[in-house]
């Protein structure tokens, strides 16, 4: 069993052998999903999380290893491999590490100290450093050598501190020594750049601001490294935040002494080794560990803002679906007017129109009129509303049409239309409706995204979406690699209808590419519907290994074979089968018999190739086949009158939906176009250390208003509803009213989102760093 194996399964905490046969499955080319779901015998129950984090790690280690190779190869050619290198070497369970034991031996351009070298005076560093007590300027007499570029003792003494500065700074264990204290105490401090204060005012609250690197939240730090990409803030490390003394000896100097043993005696020497361990810190020590830490404080950071984005993605993804019933869709504008869109049960669209209700056309009445002729010709049953601009308008035109028509019986709700204008323009819109104006398709999408969000927001790029945190700020690769697994894992959660599915779903579907969908909805179009799973071979390039991987997760409602709409996998209907023969009853019987299944004893069904896992998820499937684990449709009520922010006061008490969460708190729609905030600490009585304890997006939650920036379009709410409201009191505490390592006075601070537009200033109120929101 390779180490890698036994590696990931110590930090899985799992078995060895579950490792071993998950891998032997991923590169055998199958999906995550399928193996979480229909391999649970073979990887012991890994669930897709557990097997994401497996094969995240297995990358990052089988490259440590093709890296491990590389180096090893690269120092035995040089002749310099000995044993105890080796083992050091093929110890290391860290490219960081790995790179320091290399760093020595690494090919790069010549440096002062190789040209000292070069010119002969490394026995004069060495016996300086070995014996303090002599002399340096008479020892670099003999050393001299113009020809070489070390015309007169000062050149050659130099020469002899570049060589043990280099070799010190190259010294793995060391540089291990110093990581380890810097992790530890070191702290991330910023300052303005000159003359930047006005230009630079969203980040005023880190024009002096430090914090120590081990616990910076991933917001913060991201702020901090924008404001220096944008040349408003300066960045540093701070080794030594106890020290109050700018002159006073770093303790990186010390652990570098330390560590070559040696320290000041008086001796002839001492001086000079003195000066070389300060150089050593100061000008390649210090320099090469801010670079590596900053590094890692930002790698985190983006980790932890792509996690946060994922979550967020997954609970919009699993939001509650409406259903298949007859929606119209508005997506609000006031010039431009309000396009209108209606799509029956299955989201074929029925018409479209737009409406001018709104100034300078003002056709209010006729607004109503039209809504009203529609309703009643479509038998709408949902109005689904863009939250976008004059959503409230909109929302208040169609509550008028709904209670001057009663007959119209019609839901009204307002849907999150982010991603809806990147759809509209998109090809795949293009193709779906080449002869539909572009804004229309916008409405379009808003409809559909009410009676299935989740059908509806895989053909829009996650990072569109909206619901992440500094998300152009992070790794663009390695945030669409986590949204696409998650966009991935909640497609297969929920099952795909073969017959209804886009390309765009298809595509998401384990074992599918985008190829197969398009060739699946090709077949459908030219051979009508799907009557069975086994069809599916008869598409083109659908190959035995594609089926295996797809088949399960792909469903066929009121086809030949009943277990066809159901999770249960072909591969598994021989069990069906057997359990149906041997209770003398047909298999279309079994599903949705509830008593019955639950008299059955899984064991007596089980064999070679299906375990107990797979037939308690068979037994339970035939439950409840085809179950969607998405929770039922419910909708938030918005107050009337109370449609913009001069509307709110503090102390109203409200409904909102939660659109965002961060690491700081969630950001709440109550119905004004700007999001207002409740801080982690007030999310509820209890501490809270993620706020996705307590709420996901979509959520509906009850909130209250603390205070109300209209000129700065913030709005701070509690979900403690017994929180008091007072003019002067902060609307909560958050970690920002601490000081940091020993700072007497700690300034406010802004994590200060560019993204959104109302990141153009800091709060003024303990809130500062969480206003400036997210998300476009």
């Amino acid at each position: 069993m390779s180490s890698i194996t036994q590696q990931i399964a110590n930090e899985l905490a799992v078995g060895s052998q579950q490792v071993q046969a998950a891998i032997a499955l991923l590169d055998d080319g199958a999906t995550v999903p399928f193996i979480a779901r229909y391999r649970k015998e073979i990887t012991g129950g890994l669930d897709d999380s557990q097997l994401r984090s497996l094969a995240q790690r297995l990358t990052y280690l089988r490259d440590l290893e093709d890296r491990r190779a590389v180096i090893l190869a690269s120092i035995r050619e040089q002749g310099k491999l000995t044993d105890e290198l080796e083992q050091a070497i093929l110890g290391t369970s860290s490219k960081t590490e790995l790179e320091d034991l290399y760093l020595p031996y690494k090919p790069k351009r010549r440096t002062k100290g190789q040209i000292a070298i070069e010119a002969g005076i490394e026995p004069l560093a060495n016996a300086l450093l070995e014996q303090p007590g002599l002399n340096p300027d008479s020892e670099a007499v003999a050393y001299v050598n113009a020809d070489a570029g070390f015309a007169d003792v000062k050149a050659v003494l130099e020469g002899a501190r570049f060589i043990l500065m280099e070799r010190f700074a190259e010294d793995a264990q060391l540089l291990k020594k110093v990581r380890e204290y810097l992790l530890e105490n070191a702290e991330i401090s910023s300052k303005v750049a000159p003359d930047k204060e006005t230009e630079g005012a969203k980040y005023r609250d880190y024009f002096e601001f430090s914090e120590a690197i081990k616990k910076i939240p991933s917001h913060r730090a991201l702020a901090l490294f924008r404001g220096r990409n944008e040349g408003i803030l300066q960045l540093k490390l701070n080794p030594d935040p106890q020290q109050d003394d700018p002159k006073a000896r770093s303790y990186g100097e010390a652990l570098i002494a330390a560590h070559i043993q040696w320290q000041h005696q008086g001796r002839a020497a001492d001086d000079w080794l003195q000066q070389t361990v300060q150089w050593t810190w100061r000008v390649k020590v210090l320099l090469h560990m801010e670079t590596e830490l900053f590094g890692q404080v930002r790698e985190r950071a983006e980790a932890d803002a792509i996690k946060i984005f994922a979550n967020n993605l997954k609970d919009l993804l699993m939001a509650a679906p409406a259903g298949d019933k007859v929606t119209m869709g508005l997506d609000p504008g006031v010039r431009t007017g309000i396009k209108v869109a209606i799509v029956d049960g299955t989201g074929k669209v029925l018409d479209t129109n737009t409406l001018f209700p709104f100034q300078p056309q003002n056709q209010v009445e006729k607004s109503l009129r039209t809504l009203a002729s529609l309703c009643r010709q479509y038998q709408v049953e949902l109005i689904s509303i863009g939250n976008g601009t004059y959503s409230r308008e909109t929302d208040k035109l169609v509550g008028e049409m709904l209670k001057a028509n009663p007959d119209i019986a019609a839901s009204k709700v307002i849907v999150n239309e982010a991603g809806a204008s990147v759809y509209s323009a998109s090809e795949l819109a293009a193709q779906e409706f080449p002869d539909m104006d572009v804004s229309l398709r916008g409405a379009v999408s808003i409809a559909r995204r009410l009676q299935d969000p989740l059908a509806e927001l895989v053909k829009i790029e996650p990072k569109s979406i909206g619901v992440g945190q500094y998300q152009h700020d992070v790794s663009q690769a390695q945030l669409a690699q986590s949204l696409d697994a998650v966009v991935e894992d909640c497609v297969n959660a929920v099952g795909v209808d073969i017959n209804t599915a886009s390309v765009a779903l298809l595509a998401r579907v384990a074992g599918l590419t985008r190829t197969l969908a398009q060739n699946i909805v090709a077949y459908r179009d030219q051979h009508g519907r799907f009557a069975t799973r086994q069809q599916l071979l008869k598409v083109p390039r659908m190959g035995p290994k594609s089926f295996e991987q797809s088949a399960g997760f792909l469903r066929i409602m009121n086809g030949d074979n009943p277990l066809d709409a159901s999770a249960v996998h072909p591969e598994a209907y021989p069990v069906v089968e057997r359990i149906a023969a041997s209770n003398q009853r047909q298999v279309g019987d079994l599903i949705g018999d509830t008593a019955f299944l639950r008299q059955l004893n899984a064991r007596d069904y089980t064999d070679d190739t299906f375990g107990l896992p797979t037939v308690q998820d068979i037994l339970r499937e035939l439950d409840k086949p085809g179950r969607d684990p998405r929770p039922e449709f419910k909708t938030a009520t918005f107050k009337e009158g109370v449609d913009d922010l001069k509307d709110l006061k503090p102390g109203m008490t409200l409904e909102g939906v939660v659109s965002n969460v961060a690491a700081f708190g969630a950001f709440v729609d109550i119905g004004v176009h700007q999001d207002g905030l409740v801080h982690v600490s007030a999310l509820s009585d209890k501490f809270v250390s993620d706020p996705r304890e307590v709420v996901k997006a979509g959520d509906i939650v009850k909130v209250k208003v603390l205070e109300v920036d209209v000129p700065r379009k913030r709005i701070s709410l509690t979900m403690r509803l017994h929180d008091e409201v007072t003019p002067t009191a902060p609307a909560a505490k958050t970690e920002s009213t601490k000081p940091t390592a020993a700072k007497a006075k700690q300034p406010r601070r802004s994590h200060a989102h560019a993204s959104h537009s109302s990141a153009s200033s800091a709060m003024g109120s303990a809130f500062a760093e969480a206003f400036a929101k997210a998300k476009k």
